[in-house]
This record gives structure tokens, C-alpha cells and sequence, in this order.
């Protein structure tokens, strides 16, 4: 008898295939409800319920109730469009603006250069004839050049306001600069000059005035009085001896430069000074300082030479609000061989020298109090 064989058969499936198609059941249930979700979206039911909600909440009010709430709704809906039509508008005005001032700028720069006549450099002999026809010029630049004098027709030059000539050998400033009743800067430094027309005192707008190194230039007429808007007066390197008279009148001069010419002694009325803030008085041979300088309320700094001063205020010495800055000059002298040489660079060991001046008390303006070894500084014409 042979026995019965007893058991269960079990199948065997090929996972893979499960699994691909569960996969693809959930690919296809993701892309309907994407499709629901875009059709949803794309429909009015969100805005039917929102209706339906809006009238179900206006039946809980009164009639006056629901007026003013439709009158609220339809004026935000206004201002909305509004402010937005407003802010497109805003946005392409300032886009517009802005490339105007661009432009503006560009053009500006442009015009600018227009009004300005610049020459440099020792091969002119003589100014372009075409010059006096440009009256229209507001600035004049020239350094350096081999041109002896300025022009005659520079009074139909009325819009000037800028007169830059420094190192052409000028010997003379024509009388027709009186004319210039716009001038507001007149520079002729280290020229030839040996006198100033006092026709330039009807150049009443004039705020700088630079003479420097002029050699000769002992004195200026009384009818520079007349200046009264001048707050910058340069005329170091010159042979004052004295401060002019008609300097003592510029009530508004803010800065005066007279170091290295001749002066002795200061006058007593100074004190007519009334808005002076800087007095450069180095280089000089000046044995006193005047009590009435005391009266200077203004006055934030004095650069003097302390080899034969004996006598100074003791306010002006010991004011915080004061810089005093008191120089000794070197003693020594160049040797006998080098006289001649020495005479030949005179006037650019001059203009460095001023050009250290210049720099060194800059760096002493933005200091609260005056470091002590500023009271004695010693200089050499060698350097």
C-alpha cells in the first residue's frame, strides 16, 4: 500500500512585477488629482462659495448695514486699482527721471568744459587769435607760458569769474580788468609784476586775490579798499613793508598771507580785521605784537617768526582757541661757491618751501590743542 504524500503548493511570483504595478496605480492616482486640483482652480466654485457665503452673511444684517458694507467693498476696489495704476506710473516716471539726470549730468560736464580755456606750457608765445571772439568764457587757465602780458580785450569778458595766470612773466595787469564785474578769483603768482591797477577795486565781487612771488611788488593802491567781499589775500614773497592800508580795510578778509617780505612792525588798528581767522606773518622780521590783536575774536591761528620777536600777548599765547605756531629759521648760509646757483633757484626754493608751509599747518588745522613742539619749528633754505 503506498502512502499518500500530503502538503500545500505554494506559488512563487516574480516580485519585480508587484511592485511595477503598484507604481503605476500610484503614478496614475498622483496625475488625477493634479488634474482635479487644476480643474478646481481653473473654476468658479471658489468664487460662487465665496458669493454664497457673502449673501448668507448679508441676510444677518440690516439693509443700511449691507449698503455700507458694498459701499466699503467697491471703494477698496477702486483705491486698489489706483494705487496700482499709480505705482506703474511712479516706477516709469523715476525710470525716466533717472535717465534724464544721466544725461543731464553727461551734458552738464559737457557744457561746463565749454566755458573753460586752458594753456599750458612754455611754446606759447602769444594767446590764439580766435580768443576774443569766445567772450562767452567764464574760466581762463594759463601757466607756464612765455605770454608777457594780458590782452586789452579781456573787459568783454563779463561772464569771467575765474582769472588763473600764475608763472608767465606778466609784467603789468591791464586796466580793463575793472570790467570784470563777475571776477571771483584772480590768481597771478609768481609773475614780474612791480604794480597792481587799481581799477581792479571795481571787481567788487572778487573772494581770492593771489599775489605771490611777484619780486618788486612793494605796495597796492587804496582803491582796493573797495573789495569788500575778498576773504583769501595772498601777496607773500613779495617786499612789503608794512601791511597796505587798503588791506586794513577788508572788513570780510578771513586769511591773510604776508610772510617772507619786509615788515617790521604791525600797525595798532590791526584790529579793523574784524573776520580774520588765519595770519601767515613767517618770514618776516616782525620784533612786536600789537595788544589790539587781542581784539580779534575770529582769529584760530598765527604762523609768525620768533628769531627777533620779544613782545607778544600773553592772551594770544596762552588762548585754547588760538594756534600759535612761532618759527626760528635755520642759521645756516649757503657756502660762497654756490652764491650764483642759489640765486638761480630762488624762486622754486621758495615756491617748495611755501608748498611746505602749506602742507605742515593743514596738518595742524584738525588738532583739537597745539602740540608743544610746534612752538618751535626750524627751517632750511638747503633742503
Amino acid at each position: 500500500m503506498k502512502a499518500q504524500r500530503t502538503g500545500v503548493d505554494i506559488p512563487v511570483y516574480d516580485l519585480s512585477l508587484i511592485r511595477d504595478l503598484w507604481e503605476g496605480r500610484v503614478k496614475k492616482q498622483k496625475q488625477r488629482q493634479k488634474k482635479e486640483e487644476e480643474r478646481v482652480s481653473q473654476s468658479a466654485l471658489a468664487r460662487v462659495d465665496q458669493q454664497w457665503q457673502y449673501r448668507i452673511a448679508c441676510r444677518k444684517l440690516k439693509s443700511a448695514e449691507v449698503a455700507a458694507l458694498q459701499c466699503y467693498l467697491d471703494r477698496s476696489c477702486d483705491q486698489l486699482h489706483t494705487l496700482h495704476t499709480l505705482h506703474n506710473s511712479t516706477q516709469c516716471y523715476l525710470d525716466r527721471s533717472c535717465d534724464q539726470l544721466h544725461t543731464l549730468h553727461n551734458d552738464t560736464d559737457t557744457e561746463n568744459n565749454k566755458f573753460i580755456f586752458q594753456l599750458n606750457g612754455d611754446r606759447w608765445m602769444k594767446l590764439p587769435e580766435d580768443l576774443q571772439f569766445m567772450t562767452y568764457l567764464r574760466e581762463w587757465h594759463i601757466h607756464a607760458t612765455k605770454i608777457r602780458e594780458i590782452p586789452a580785450y579781456i573787459e568783454a569778458f563779463v561772464d569771467l569769474r575765474v582769472l588763473d595766470v600764475p608763472k608767465n612773466g606778466l609784467t603789468k595787469i591791464p586796466e580793463e580788468i575793472g570790467k570784470l564785474i563777475s571776477l571771483r578769483e584772480l590768481n597771478v603768482n609768481y609773475n614780474k609784476l612791480r604794480s597792481i591797477p587799481a581799477e581792479l577795486g571795481e571787481c567788487e565781487n572778487l573772494e581770492r586775490l593771489e599775489m605771490t612771488g611777484n619780486g618788486s611788488l612793494s605796495e597796492l593802491p587804496f582803491e582796493l579798499r573797495s573789495l569788500q567781499k575778498l576773504k583769501h589775500l595772498d601777496v607773500s614773497e613779495n617786499r612789503f613793508a608794512s601791511i597796505p592800508i587798503c588791506v586794513l580795510r577788508m572788513e570780510n578778509l578771513q586769511c591773510l598771507d604776508i610772510s617772507n617780505n619786509r615788515l617790521t612792525d604791525l600797525p595798532e588798528d590791526i584790529d579793523r580785521l574784524e573776520a580774520l581767522e588765519t595770519l601767515f606773518l613767517h618770514r618776516n622780521r616782525v620784533r612786536r605784537v600789537p595788544m589790539t590783536m587781542t581784539n580779534l575774536v575770529h582769529l584760530k591761528m598765527l604762523v609768525i617768526s620768533a628769531d627777533e620777536l620779544y613782545s607778544i600777548p600773553s592772551h594770544i599765547v596762552d588762548s585754547p582757541d588760538i594756534k600759535l605756531i612761532r618759527l626760528y629759521d635755520n642759521p645756516i648760509s649757503a657756502p660762497d661757491e654756490d652764491v650764483d646757483e642759489a640765486n638761480v633757484d630762488a624762486e622754486v626754493k621758495d615756491e617748495l618751501e611755501k608748498e611746505f608751509m602749506k602742507t605742515y599747518i593743514e596738518s595742524l588745522q584738525d588738532r583739537d590743542t597745539q602740540p608743544m613742539y610746534t612752538t618751535k619749528v626750524s627751517l632750511s633754505c638747503l633742503l
